[in-house]
């Protein structure tokens, strides 16, 4: 499993709860994204956010890359700051 970390930075509480009103409202990804999984984390004091996605494979993460990158920033939290990509390589459940 790959994990693509986003965090963003100067994040309006107001308009994330508009976008993940709408994004709630998708069946699914966008259009080119690959996938398999997304976790949002906001903290609301900071006004942060963290955005993780799952892919099964290297080539679905970097497949998904031109889309990722592409959105437009009305449609992302905040402003990017940074993006980590990386393979799982420890994970650990209760």
């Amino acid at each position: 499993m790959y994990l693509r970390v986003v965090r963003f930075t100067d994040v309006d509480s107001e308009h994330l709860s508009g976008r993940l009103s709408e994004i709630s409202k998708e069946e699914g990804p966008p259009e080119g994204v690959k996938a398999k999984s997304i976790k949002l984390i906001h903290d609301e004091d900071q006004r942060t956010a963290v955005v993780i996605q799952s892919f099964e494979t290297a080539e679905d993460m970097a497949a998904s890359e031109a889309a990722l990158d592409a959105m437009d920033p009305s449609e992302t939290p905040g402003a990017r700051a940074s993006v980590d990509r990386g393979e799982i390589k420890f994970e650990r459940e209760a």
